[in-house]
């Protein structure tokens, strides 16, 4: 295992109030002792009340952002987020093309939490043809893997198992299906992997501020990954960090909505 810093880039939106997005990436990466690059696919109006308003920048200066990244700094891992509309889809989908980085990890970013829709509906088919044969591993909740997938929404364990094979079917190396939509008072995620399927199980925490859990998981998976000498390794120790930090999240003091999680924990 190399003891050096590796270099990790997020390509996501950007979220004003610091809980999710990019900046909820960049702490993510710095806490798990990664260097951050970004690459910046919309900038969001919010807080902890929800998204107001959302700027999406052209597919070229998406394009233009990850080229003058990948062409100086070399990037172990790549998460990818919030990428809003088709144009975006395939220019990032061109670029891992052109680059082939190691590890791509894809959080299939389709809403807020306060259900404001964070990619066009047509670009849903773009996403799932074109940028997820080119993820390492692609992490929906259960209901972007029903969107995927246009089916309904799984309701049990066994209908997230075959949910996640047949989004690995379509292309993507792996799959975590998420199962924080399920009822319970466990919140088991399910990794999907050629060599195999793994349970990866945990209590539910009970916390309020859940802002930014999808983004922070993303993350620390991609930062993670090349520090691990396997996938479940990477998300096994993610989610452990994602679960604290939602367990210190009361700690905090954001807003009157629903607060981020609290990704220093360890420091402060």
């Amino acid at each position: 295992m190399s003891t050096s810093i590796h270099n990790v880039l997020t390509i996501a939106g950007s979220d004003s109030g610091g809980g999710a997005g990019v900046q909820a990436d960049l702490k993510t990466f710095s806490a798990l002792g990664v260097y951050g690059a970004t690459v910046i696919t919309a900038l969001t109006a919010q807080n902890t009340h929800g998204v107001q308003s959302v700027y999406t920048p052209t597919a070229e200066f998406v394009s233009a952002q990850i080229d003058a990244v990948l062409s100086d700094i070399k990037i172990d891992a790549i998460k990818i987020g919030m990428l809003a509309n088709a144009g975006i889809v395939r220019a990032v989908a061109a670029a891992l093309r052109r680059y082939q980085p190691a590890h791509v990890i894809l959080d299939t970013v389709m809403f807020s939490k306060s259900k404001h829709a964070l990619l066009d509906t047509e670009a849903i088919a773009t996403l799932r043809e074109e940028l997820m044969p080119l993820a390492e591993l692609v992490t929906p909740n259960l209901p972007e893997a029903a969107a995927l997938l246009e089916q309904d929404c799984a309701t049990s364990e066994e209908e997230m198992v075959r949910q996640g094979e047949a989004l690995r079917a379509l292309g993507a190396r792996a799959v975590l299906m998420k199962g924080g939509h399920l009822n319970g008072e466990f919140s088991p995620d399910w990794l999907i992997e050629a060599n195999g399927n793994a349970r990866l199980g945990g209590a539910r925490v009970l916390s309020p501020h859940t802002h930014g859990t999808g983004c922070t998981l993303s993350s620390a998976i991609a930062a993670l990954r090349p520090q691990r000498l396997d996938l479940e390794s990477a998300v096994s120790d993610a989610k452990a960090y994602l679960t604290q930090a939602l367990i210190n999240s009361s700690r905090l003091t954001v807003g009157s909505g629903i607060g981020p999680v609290h990704h220093f924990y360890q420091w402060w």
